[in-house]
């Protein structure tokens, strides 16, 4: 499977659900390289959340979605893995695009420390929400994955 994600070209879409913003991230259309690009607040309703990330696959003509999986330090599913894979179920019925779990364990911690390794910023910026690092961080993952696939078979 990762060598096909990398035989096609085409932007992806990472996600980071989280219990009140959603982190977005989008590859560069060779999927090489994961750029936050939005924090989604949390809706009201998952329709609307879900309504907003197909807004932004399409206003990026993305070709597929990631989402981060929140599986525990053993690497079993737990309570909060579960309720992903349950809304991404939900979010694969209204995005049209092909959607995919890619384990994000470590990806706030990983995203954070980046943040605070980075140029000075201000008190207020450095307790902005990570979520768009996090989402970049679990979609440039999976796009490391797929390229290392991809040389394993050649």
């Amino acid at each position: 499977m990762a060598a096909e994600r990398q035989a096609s070209q085409g932007r992806v879409i990472g996600v980071d659900l989280g219990s009140r913003r959603i982190g977005v991230a989008v590859s560069d259309s060779d999927r090489r390289i994961a750029t936050g690009v939005t924090i989604l607040a949390r809706a009201a309703d998952r329709l609307s959340d879900h309504s907003a990330l197909a807004g932004i696959v399409k206003r990026y003509e993305a070709e597929a979605v990631v989402v981060g999986l929140p599986l525990s330090l053993s690497g079993r599913t737990g309570p909060a893995a579960v309720a992903v894979l349950d809304e991404v179920d939900q979010i694969r019925r209204t995005l049209g695009v092909p959607v995919e779990t890619f384990d994000e364990r470590f990806s706030t911690v990983v995203a954070s420390d980046a943040r605070r390794q980075g140029p000075r910023r201000s008190a207020r910026k450095r307790r902005e929400p990570v979520d768009a690092a996090a989402a970049a961080v679990i979609l440039q993952g999976w796009l490391d994955a797929a390229i290392l696939a991809g040389e394993a078979r050649a």
